[in-house]
């Protein structure tokens, strides 16, 4: 995406300005590098106020069952739901199609993490079965696996959905790259279930 690239020159013009600022200020001009890092701080600013900006107004995606969500050549679908009656309210079983569309080497992705969200923001974390492959098993190429999650579900209002997200080092980038789904303030993508 292009917003990838422009995220990865803020990343570099960042590098090189504060490359700048140490410069000046190691040679004694400390005038001309508190104005280079005056005008890198409101750069820099001006970049995540849009990023803020399009996260806020941009409209939830829904997403269908079956519908991949790739990263690089590993993907991702919430490929089936089963309902059912619990003591304490409804489990949901709930079956993830992890697929590699790269044509050569394994692919495997780490910080996977599923939950199911409903319409107040409730979130319902995942229990995985002893024999159910996680999320980060590596894939040979063109390779596809399914694994499922249980989710017990109470007391839930309005729409329920499932989110798959990244924890950790590996959700850092995108919080910083405009219209990403995980960036700063932007609803998650989910995948309906009722």
């Amino acid at each position: 995406m292009i917003f990838d690239l422009l995220f990865v020159l803020v990343v570099l013009a960042s590098v090189v300005s504060l490359l700048a600022v140490a410069t000046h200020a190691l040679r004694g001009r400390r005038h001309q590098a508190a104005r280079l890092l005056i005008k890198f701080g409101v750069c820099l600013a001006l970049y995540l106020g849009v990023v803020i900006v399009v996260s806020l107004v941009s409209p939830q995606r829904l997403l269908p069952l079956g519908e991949n969500r790739c990263s690089d050549d590993w993907c991702i679908a919430v490929e089936d739901v089963a309902r059912s009656a619990s003591s304490s309210g409804t489990e949901y079983v709930i079956t993830f199609r992890m697929s590699s569309r790269a044509r050569r080497v394994p692919q495997r992705e780490n910080g996977v993490i599923v939950y199911v969200v409903d319409g107040e923001g409730r979130r319902y974390e995942a229990v995985a079965g002893p024999s159910d492959p996680p999320f980060n098993v590596i894939l040979q190429p063109g390779q596809a696996v399914t694994t499922k999650r249980r989710f017990n579900v109470s007391g839930h209002s309005g729409r329920l959905g499932v989110v798959v997200a990244r924890e950790g080092s590996n959700r850092i980038p995108g919080r910083f790259i405009i219209a990403d789904d995980a960036s700063l303030f932007h609803k998650p993508t989910i995948v309906v279930l009722e």
